[in-house]
């Protein structure tokens, strides 16, 4: 017994932990780079024969589209029709004209919600015709509402099969993470291929990216009906339909109101970045504004973005909750009431719309009532570059010296091979061997696309950006835990970060630091922070009382606190913040191509805009998905082998050393 608890010992002594494990492979990759630097590199070259065979497959199918089965019989009829959808929907907007539209939306608001949402909706419309914005504020909405109503009636029902069957669930698990770790240019290009450019192929982009949430969400819903409920009712006699009907459809109603809501959020930041692929709308003027360089521009077109998303937002949040509510138990007097107060609502919209069209109300709002932002911003961003460039330009270029250019001069000029067989070990220390083969195989395939060098800067941008994600997104998410008061004060916050798409972010990181790498970065830090400091703040809030109570009790400061005990205990919400980070990081990152962060965002952008490098745009789509898979599998994996237990073992162990002095 004494002899093999020795053994034991002994082998508990000669394990390295995962962190001495990882500093000893980088120390290893640090020795062989100094050996075999620049040796086995892949140069960047724009004529690469993949992207040529890519553009000949384009060419091939632009020549037979009118004659291909698939093209007559299923793609264009799809395309067709969902053209002659936002064309009928454009068309009842527009003979609302711009009165209309504000007082049926307010007529929404009034009966679904209440009257301060109402007072919003319609503040939110007249906002967008005083930005001079009211004609790509409806198109933007009217491409939303297509590729949502679509969404959702493919997405609830595949949610409610999911939700009533734990095969088909697990068969659709892992085809929606793909979706949702795919950055959203990755959909575009194949769209442009199959659908051509146009409003067709953005609402089709955007039902894609929107699908996700409203499957898991509707699933997740349904399945959280009570168990008793469902015996109950198959007790009586209920056939599967009836007890979907009337008892997981009607109980489930909230969850799946939410469904509609985040179907919503979702759709609004794809169809912006779909102006990429001539989407009509909001999107297009904030493309045109980056182009130039036009901070007051894009601040006006921001702005209504975000109106637009707290408009929707709103409107289907609060009617969820209102409507789960007035469900649970409404008296005959009050329902009479409701219906009557629905009745008169509607029919004072109708007379407004009416009005409207026999006064000749003109459609788009009054061109002379106008609110000028552009110009004051533009003032700012001006005295911003002429007062604070040396500011600015010494940080931007000082990051980039010292951090951004070494990590990419690594990536890029170490042996293929031997970046390969690096990813593979850190995987496999941090996630275990499937992470490990994820990694390698994905990194194969973006050397036989032939973009070894631009995903090498690409990963460099990445890493770099989550790394201050994490480290400002940790900060903030534990002074959150800790402190009610400033919890209270960056909830809202965050709420409004988190419901403007993605371009928006761009404005802040132009206007100080101009088209630049480091623009990108900042861009995709700021984009992604508020996510992470939820999931942090959550983790470390569901710290067990009676721990924090033992480590109180031992003496612990409040570093100590913080790094020995809820930091560990937290470890799972850390992990999933990270994973989080990696894919928000990852999907700026290529956003920001437009403003000089380069590498694939860029060869994507100059896919969709020049003829010629559709094949290189193709490929550096897949190149970032291949990204995404490969960041994903490391985190992901990281919090699968990370369990409760362990971190409770390290609060324990520090508990013990506090009790005996050693700390």
């Amino acid at each position: 017994m004494t002899a093999a608890s020795v053994s034991l010992g002994r082998r508990a002594e000669v394990r390295l932990s995962r962190g001495r494990q990882l500093a000893l492979l980088l120390g290893l990759w640090a020795v062989l780079y100094l050996i075999f630097n620049g040796k086995l590199t892949l140069a960047h070259s724009d004529d690469a024969p993949l992207f040529q065979s890519l553009n000949g497959v384009r060419d091939w199918i632009d020549a037979n589209r009118t004659t291909l089965p698939l093209f007559v019989y299923v793609l264009d009829p799809i395309r067709d029709g969902i053209g002659w959808l936002i064309d009928a929907l454009t068309w009842v907007f527009s003979n609302f004209s711009w009165l209309g539209v504000s007082a049926i939306f307010g007529a929404m608001g009034l009966v679904f919600v209440g009257w301060r949402t109402a007072i919003l909706v319609v503040g939110g419309f007249v906002a967008f015709g005083l930005l001079s914005l009211w004609d790509q504020a409806i198109q933007t909405l009217v491409l939303i509402l297509v590729a949502v109503v679509m969404s959702l009636a493919i997405g609830i029902p595949l949610g409610i099969v999911a939700g009533r069957s734990d095969r088909f669930l697990k068969v659709i698990t892992p085809i929606l993470d793909v979706m949702q770790i795919m950055p959203t240019f990755a959909y575009l290009s194949p769209l442009t291929l199959v659908f051509l450019i146009g409003p067709p192929a953005a609402t089709i982009a955007t039902l894609i990216y929107a699908l996700p949430p409203a499957i898991r969400i509707t699933a997740l819903g349904i399945r959280g009906v009570s168990s008793e409920a469902v015996e109950a009712a198959e007790s009586l006699g209920s056939t599967g339909f009836q007890v979907l009907r009337k008892v997981q459809l009607p109980m489930a109603r909230s969850t799946i109101g939410l469904a509609v809501n985040q179907t919503i959020m979702m759709a609004l930041s794809m169809v912006v970045i779909t102006a990429l692929i001539n989407a009509p709308g909001l999107g297009e003027s904030i493309i045109q504004a980056l182009i130039k360089l036009n901070l007051g521009q894009t601040f006006d077109a921001g702005v209504a973005i975000v109106l637009l998303a707290m408009v929707l937002d709103r409107l289907t949040a609060s009617a969820s909750k209102v409507s789960d509510r007035r469900h649970r138990g409404l008296d005959a007097v009050s329902q009479m009431r409701r219906r009557m107060l629905v009745i008169g609502t509607w029919l004072a919209a109708a007379i407004v719309v009416v009005g409207a069209a026999v006064l000749a109300i003109p459609q788009s709002f009054p061109a002379d009532i106008t609110v000028d932002l552009a110009s004051p911003i533009n003032s700012i961003g001006d005295w911003i570059e002429a007062n604070l460039y040396v500011v600015t330009g010494g940080i931007k270029d000082l990051f980039s010296q010292w951090i951004l250019d070494p990590l990419q001069t690594v990536l890029t000029s170490s042996p293929w091979p031997l970046v390969i067989i690096m990813a593979a070990g850190i995987a496999w220390i941090i996630s275990g061997r499937r992470a490990a083969i994820a990694a390698a195989i994905a990194l194969l395939l973006v050397v036989g696309l032939q973009l070894w060098e631009h995903s090498m800067e690409t990963l460099a941008l990445v890493i770099i950006a989550v790394a201050v994600t994490m480290l400002i997104g940790i900060g903030l998410g534990v002074a959150a835990a800790r402190s009610n008061l400033f919890s209270a004060i960056i909830r809202p916050i965050n709420d409004a970060a988190q419901t403007m798409p993605a371009f928006v972010y761009l404005l802040p990181a132009v206007a100080l630091f101009g088209a630049t790498r480091f623009t990108g970065i900042l861009a995709a830090v700021i984009y992604a922070v508020p996510a992470v400091v939820r999931l942090v703040e959550d983790g470390v809030r569901g710290v067990s009382p009676t721990v924090i109570e033992a480590a109180t009790a031992a003496g612990s400061s409040r570093i100590q606190m913080i790094f020995k005990v809820q930091l560990p205990m937290a470890r799972r919400s850390l992990l999933l913040a990270t994973n989080q980070g990696v894919v928000l990081v990852l999907a700026m990152v290529v956003v920001a191509g437009l403003v000089g962060a380069g590498a694939l965002g860029y060869d994507v952008v100059a896919g969709f805009a020049q003829f010629n490098d559709f094949g290189k745009g193709m490929a550096a789509a897949i190149s970032i998905v291949l990204l995404g898979v490969l960041l994903d599998r490391i985190t992901q994996g990281a919090g699968a082998r990370t369990t409760t237990a362990s971190a409770a073992r390290t609060a324990r162990a520090f508990f013990s050393a506090r009790a005996v002095g050693v700390s």
